[in-house]
């Protein structure tokens, strides 16, 4: 099989008038070692169903047709889209009929296969949303291993008590267990972006008990508003005031000064699963 090199890359990109775009978070890999790097810490099997959300120019995906039995790429650049059969078909023909491609935006998008394993080279700006959003849509999805900006990466996997520890750290930590995966240098990347990226990994596990997770995201989002406040504080508009939260977080065993940021996400489902009992009658 034939990886994708700094020349390749060009003329791809040459060949189909594209100009890669911040509005996309558009950064091509042309280093092959970060592809087959990325591959194998993805731990695929021959049974997979690899998801990729922004093949672009096809770098990553012709490392995962390899891995994985089916590769089904989501791309919202309809020129980017329509060219990435023909880029499998001339650098690895043996695995063309592996691709499945779908033109669309991967928030939106409708996939026809059952994923089992997402793996992918995010936009920074979209990163957060799409993982969390493909968790909660695709139940199929058990493990994956994404490329995002360093500072989202730790953001991802952070534990609570660190400074970035945040919504994305609980949400994430609601569908999986989560961990760096490595670093990735700007200088793989064309154009080179500014900032250093990050692997994330992380593997599907059954949600806390007797959690819900509309409600446990709706403290999460409420929680973290205002970081600086106390919970007791934070909490008073979804709880119907701060003594209602008050006594919510007290039946949950969590203290009402204490802030979000301590909190693990078994804490806020104990105190999601509160609400109904303890809220004052409308």
């Amino acid at each position: 099989m034939t990886l994708l090199g700094p020349a390749e890359i060009r003329e791809l990109a040459a060949s189909l008038g594209i100009r890669p775009t911040k509005q996309l978070g558009q950064n091509f890999v042309h280093d092959p070692n970060t592809v087959r790097r990325i591959v194998r810490a993805a731990e695929l099997t021959d049974d997979d169903v690899a998801l990729e959300v922004g093949p672009g120019l096809g770098s990553l995906t012709l490392g995962l047709l390899e891995a994985a039995k089916i590769v089904c790429a989501v791309e919202i650049d309809p020129v980017l889209a329509r060219a990435l059969p023909g880029t499998v078909t001339r650098f690895a023909p043996e695995h063309a009929d592996r691709l499945h491609v779908i033109e669309g935006d991967a928030l939106k998008a409708q996939v026809d296969q059952a994923p089992t394993a997402l793996v992918a080279n995010l936009p920074y700006n979209v990163a957060v949303p799409v993982v969390l959003h493909l968790l909660a849509t695709l139940p199929s999805l058990r493990k994956g291993l994404v490329m995002v900006q360093k500072e989202v990466a730790d953001r991802l996997v952070a534990g609570p008590g660190g400074r970035v520890y945040g919504v994305p750290s609980v949400k994430l930590a609601w569908y999986a267990t989560s961990k760096l995966a490595g670093k990735v240098p700007p200088s793989v990347f064309w154009p080179v972006p500014n900032v250093d990226s990050g692997l994330v990994a992380f593997t599907r596990r059954e949600p806390p008990a007797g959690s819900d997770r509309k409600e446990t995201f709706a403290v999460v989002d409420a929680a973290f508003a205002q970081r600086r406040k106390t919970l007791r504080a934070a909490l008073a508009g979804w709880a119907g005031g701060p003594d209602v939260a008050e006594r919510i977080l007290r039946a949950a065993q969590v203290d009402p000064g204490a802030r979000g940021e301590q909190l693990t996400v078994q804490d806020f489902t104990r105190i999601a699963s509160q609400r109904q009992e303890h809220a004052s009658p409308r």
